[in-house]
């Protein structure tokens, strides 16, 4: 229960390729130091990969598959009562949703080896092409938060 009420969602810009508020975040997310140039650039390339790889009509439906493949239906919020603190299973809303799976998706990405890809983009589009699998770190990442949900749902009436 937050203290100082409800926080307004800030207005994102749309991205100047696609127009699409997802992308913007996607950007936003990846952007180290101000440079969001490079991680336009960056997140650009991944989607021309992953369109040439997928063969793609509508690259944002397919991007929104990728992300649906990450976003975690439920996960487990600390809740103390009595001294003791619980870990209790709750569900997680649409903006929260997007916002983790991005968080995961760039967390994987950093993650990724450089050797192996030469620039951002194409761990991105690595990472993103797993995802449409339902492969990948990320998805695993999914897949353990909402395991750990599943084990704590003896404590589900906690939820406030």
């Amino acid at each position: 229960m937050s203290r100082r009420g409800q926080v307004k969602p800030r207005e994102i810009v749309p991205d100047t390729r696609y127009n699409s508020d997802t992308i913007a975040r996607i950007i936003n997310y990846c952007m180290m130091d101000g440079r969001k140039s490079a991680a336009t650039q960056g997140v650009y390339e991944a989607i021309d990969i992953v369109q040439r790889e997928t063969k793609s009509d509508d690259i944002l439906v397919t991007l929104e598959q990728a992300l649906d493949s990450i976003k975690p239906k439920v996960e487990v919020r600390p809740r103390r009562i009595g001294g003791a603190v619980y870990q209790v299973p709750t569900p997680v809303h649409g903006r929260r949703q997007m916002s983790l799976a991005i968080r995961w998706l760039i967390t994987s990405t950093r993650a990724l080896s450089s050797k192996q890809y030469h620039s951002f983009g194409q761990k991105l589009a690595s990472e993103l092409l797993s995802a449409l699998k339902n492969e990948g770190s990320s998805v695993n990442k999914r897949l353990e938060v909402e395991r750990m949900a599943d084990a704590n749902k003896a404590f589900a009436h906690l939820r406030w």
